[in-house]
């Protein structure tokens, strides 16, 4: 099993920066993907970003209303994830969900993560 804690959520600006946490334990070492998902209200729950590792090397993964504005990261202990969210923008608003998988493959839908975090708000006012 694998543990999922989100923080870093709140209240900002348009225009103004968060940067999320996740936190993982359990066994992290099975975990062969991490990343991002947001859910605005009355809408579906959406793919954000992401990072796997295979090969040796790491591979990101950013959905395009996203790109050049937020940034994942994380450790290569697996147990740590973060998402550095610039140049907010009001439709960014939405619950963020943290997300693990036991596979690479994937990577931009729901069913493709094994484990969730309980997700944490994130607000952007105009």
């Amino acid at each position: 099993q694998v543990r999922l804690v989100e923080s870093g959520g709140g209240l900002v600006q348009a225009g103004g920066s968060l940067r999320l946490s996740c936190a993982a334990s359990g066994r992290t070492f099975s975990i062969y993907k991490m990343g991002w998902f947001r859910q605005a209200p009355g809408k579906e729950r959406e793919f954000v970003a992401a990072f796997s590792w295979g090969g040796g090397s790491r591979y990101t993964y950013y959905t395009d209303s996203v790109k050049g504005r937020f940034t994942i990261s994380g450790d290569n202990a697996k147990d740590t994830v973060y998402l550095q969210m610039n140049s907010l923008k009001p439709e960014d608003t939405a619950d963020y969900y943290c997300a693990a998988a036991l596979t690479s493959r994937q990577v931009t839908l729901i069913r493709g993560y094994d484990y969730w975090g309980q997700g944490t708000q994130v607000t952007v006012s105009s």
